[in-house]
């Protein structure tokens, strides 16, 4: 039980912390909307650098881009709460708590590929983010992917009606 129980608050605990980025995304726009504008501009990137033809300068395109993260995060925000939930009601019985994980780990696959794929290949890689000293959030992905990983890994280990 307390296995299960220590993934349901890490499911949770994921599940406000997603929350939190988009009310902060939502409520302080322009902060991390600049910061998307610079990588896609790729004008904060090394000035000799060979891939600057990659850079869109659109601002539909920078608002558009914007806008599907914020979107993504409040999918994994509202999957990770409903997964978190769905687990709380299944938490008595581990055959059903093993069944009700699948909102939780679809929303942590949703953030793995948000922050992964998102920010650290696109963002890190195809407009070379990791040049930038000023729009470089390569790190807080790491941690982020790091921490979905995690969370994956544990939450996907079969739970046994076992005292735990």
């Amino acid at each position: 039980m307390y296995t299960r129980l220590s993934k349901i608050v890490m499911v949770l605990s994921f599940a406000l912390y997603a929350s939190l980025v988009v009310f902060n995304n939502l409520t302080d726009y322009n902060s991390n909307f600049f910061i998307t504008v610079h990588v896609l501009l790729m004008d904060t990137t090394f000035p000799d650098n060979q891939g600057r033809w990659r850079a869109i300068e659109s601002p539909f395109l920078h608002h558009a881009a914007y806008g599907l993260i914020i979107v993504t995060e409040i999918l994994i925000a509202g999957l990770c709460w409903l997964g978190g939930l769905r687990l709380c009601q299944n938490i008595r019985n581990p055959s059903s708590f093993n069944q009700a994980k699948s909102m939780a780990i679809l929303g942590l696959t949703l953030g793995f590929f948000l922050w992964f794929t998102g920010f650290m290949a696109i963002g890190g890689e195809w407009f070379l983010m990791w040049q930038s000293e000023v729009a470089n959030g390569q790190q807080a992905a790491f941690r982020l992917v790091m921490i979905t990983a995690a969370t994956l890994i544990y939450l996907t280990q079969p739970d046994a009606d076992r005292h735990s």
